[in-house]
């Protein structure tokens, strides 16, 4: 196999991150560390973590909103919603139920609760100030929730 360079490596995280990400697997497994690209791989790890973080803010919101909504339109409960908060919860508990992703849940949840009552209140019309100030869920109560199938209208 041809010895990879690093200005190779970073012309082929330009070219396929896909293998760029395995190639960069086979030097950690061979411990060459010398042919790795760090520049590129810093700056991916970086893009991982935010996006990780990104995406547990946005499974809370989406989350709490359907939950305001439950509360706040039971003449409007669907099973669409209600599949909607299991599969949320689901995902969230996958992505951060435990580690640092679990502590950046709890560091978010008050701004992910904000951005949940403003969408909340746009989906349902509803002024903002029908909703609690504060938020009402813990995210230990927000991994077990499960709404009953018999509240659905």
């Amino acid at each position: 196999m041809a010895v990879a360079t690093t200005e190779s490596m970073a012309a082929l995280y330009a070219e396929d991150e896909t293998a760029w990400l395995e190639a960069m697997a086979a030097l950690i497994r061979r411990r060459d560390l010398a042919g790795l690209d760090l520049d590129n791989l810093g700056e991916y790890l970086t893009d991982m973590a935010r996006r990780d973080r990104r995406e547990v803010k946005s499974r809370l919101v989406v989350l709490m909103a359907h939950l305001l909504k439950w509360k706040f339109q039971r003449d409007k409960r669907s099973r669409s919603w209600r599949t909607t908060v299991l599969h949320q919860r689901q995902e969230l508990a996958d992505l951060a139920g435990r580690g640092v992703l679990r502590a950046h849940a709890e560091a978010v949840l008050p701004e992910a609760y904000e951005n949940a009552v403003e969408l909340a209140a746009s989906e349902t019309g509803l002024p903002r100030a029908s909703f609690p100030a504060d938020c009402p869920y813990t995210i230990e109560q927000l991994f077990a929730i499960d709404l009953p199938e018999g509240e659905i209208a």
